[in-house]
């Protein structure tokens, strides 16, 4: 789990520097809401998929829409910047599918 974590923490932060970066804003706050939020939301995904481990694939799809959709609502909520509800949810869905994407094919 901490390895996942980890990993999830580099990529979806990369996405968070790159958001900023093109936004011409500052990273440091989006970065701070991403790791906290992150750290629930990885141990929740984890509890589900161990609670529902005879439906994996179900209950990884089901949890990965589920914390997308509560961290751009978080993000919306906690970022000093107050972006858009729909950037938030945006940005989480970024977010949230590279680290997919990458989890998807490593072998942690």
């Amino acid at each position: 789990m901490i390895r996942t974590l980890l990993i999830t923490l580099v990529v979806e932060g990369a996405v968070v520097l790159a958001y900023s970066t093109l936004r011409k804003r500052p990273a440091g706050d989006l970065l701070e809401v991403s790791f906290i939020i992150n750290v629930f939301t990885q141990a929740i995904l984890w509890m589900a998929l161990r609670l529902f481990f005879r439906y994996y694939l179900v209950a990884l799809f089901t949890a990965e829409l589920l914390i997308w959709s509560v961290e751009g609502v978080l993000i919306h909520y906690l970022s000093k910047e107050k972006m858009k509800l729909s950037r938030a949810l945006l940005l989480s869905l970024c977010m949230n599918a590279a680290s997919f994407g990458v989890g998807w094919f490593l072998p942690v």
